[in-house]
């Protein structure tokens, strides 16, 4: 499982390599939601990735200084350990429990631990947790395998738990000074943020890299290359507020992918685990993939956003003059259609690590039959996910 989950980071990593000006957009994030039918309730691994979804998306409850990805991660594992406990299919990401009965219930162990790590994460949230646990738990007959399972699933989780308690995310973002050259990352207009986000998290414990630094990519286009004059001029095009350049396909592309874009893959994944009748155990192997990878990429691609400190599009067509590009051309009135740009460095694309990350899981996964056979089938994933999850409605484009 390691070795997949770093062939993927590297995948990805190589990838975002390429990526340059243009970080691709997102669909806008939705509000509090219930967590699933009672359908979905037949597969607890979906029915509690969607209530981490509710969770992230409510307003506050996520803290500012933690990339909701490692929550995501470490649930997943948990379950993924739990289950395999009993499975016993593959080897443990993490935790190692020995003695199980292949009997116990590998919807409690899932049920159980996602409930426990997501308590001591979110403890605010002790009561909904803890009436969702009873809705995961009650379909299962009154048995010692389902006790079995419940024991199974807490001890997982609090070891998890445990050893993910030091791992840096606690710490205080590192105080960042901004650049003046052609090229450095600057504060964005309108908002001009005091400091950018995360500038402490490429120093978290990654899940399976060995170090965050493993898969760096190679540095941005040189500001005088041909590279940087076709992305900067495409994203000066296609980018600018009220805008009209833009294909409807484009346009589509850009409200589908404006928002926290891990949480649309795991939607993805949803749609694919139900509709493909994944197992309990398929589905957790899956959805550990998933998470375990984003939350890598996210801690590998700030480690490449700080040690590149890429100015982001908005600073470099206002200062195009000073790039010494002729092929680039100023304008210091543009502005992005979403308005406020994320604030940190533009280079790796946070879009376009997590999206060729998402891909390559969904893809590489050894179901992979099951879920999609081709570029063709994976689209329409996508836009079955984002006709049930946002109806389309109209949405800016969003940077990250």
């Amino acid at each position: 499982m390691r070795k997949l989950l770093i062939s993927l980071l590297f995948a990805s990593a190589c990838l975002s390599a390429q990526a340059s000006l243009v970080n691709a957009a997102s669909p806008a994030e939705k509000g509090p939601e219930t967590a699933g039918t009672s359908t979905e309730a037949l597969n607890p691994v979906v029915q509690w990735n969607r209530i981490l979804l509710v969770v992230v998306r409510t307003p506050g409850a996520q803290p500012a200084t933690i990339h909701p990805t490692r929550s995501f991660a470490i649930m997943h594992a948990a379950i993924y350990d739990a289950v395999n406990a009993i499975d016993r299919t593959h080897k443990p990401y993490l935790v190692r429990l020995s003695g199980i009965l292949r009997s116990a219930s590998q919807d409690a162990a899932a049920a159980a631990a996602a409930h426990d790590i997501l308590a001591s994460l979110y403890p605010n949230f002790q009561a909904m947790l803890d009436a969702q646990l009873q809705q995961s738990l009650a379909p299962i007959p009154e048995s010692a395998d389902k006790a079995e399972g419940v024991s199974v699933g807490s001890a997982v989780a609090a070891q998890a738990l445990f050893l993910r308690k030091h791992d840096g995310s606690d710490a205080a973002p590192i105080p960042y000074v901004f650049g003046n050259a052609p090229g450095d990352y600057q504060s964005t207009p309108p908002n001009f943020p005091k400091q950018p986000q995360f500038t402490h998290w490429s120093h978290v414990t990654p899940f399976a890299l060995e170090r965050a630094n493993q898969f760096r990519p190679g540095g941005p286009p040189v500001l005088t290359s041909d590279t940087y004059s076709d992305a900067f001029n495409e994203v000066k095009l296609l980018g600018i507020g009220g805008g009209t350049a833009s294909t409807p396909d484009q346009a589509l592309t850009g409200r589908f992918w404006n928002g926290a874009i891990q949480n649309y893959w795991n939607e993805i994944s949803q749609t694919a685990a139900l509709a493909h009748r994944l197992t309990t155990a398929e589905s957790a192997r899956l959805f550990a993939l998933l998470n375990l990878t984003f939350a890598d990429d996210v801690i590998a691609f700030y480690d490449a956003k700080y040690t590149y400190n890429f100015w982001r599009p908005v600073t470099a067509i206002h200062a195009a003059a000073t790039d010494n590009n002729p092929d680039t051309a100023a304008d210091p009135n543009w502005l992005p259609e979403v308005g406020n740009t994320t604030p940190d460095p533009s280079y790796p694309g946070a879009h376009a690590v997590i999206s060729a990350a998402g891909a390559s899981v969904l893809i590489s996964f050894p179901s992979s039959a099951k879920i999609v056979s081709s570029s063709a089938s994976l689209r329409k994933l996508c836009r079955e996910c984002s006709a049930r999850s946002q109806g389309f409605r109209p949405q800016r484009r969003k940077q990250h």
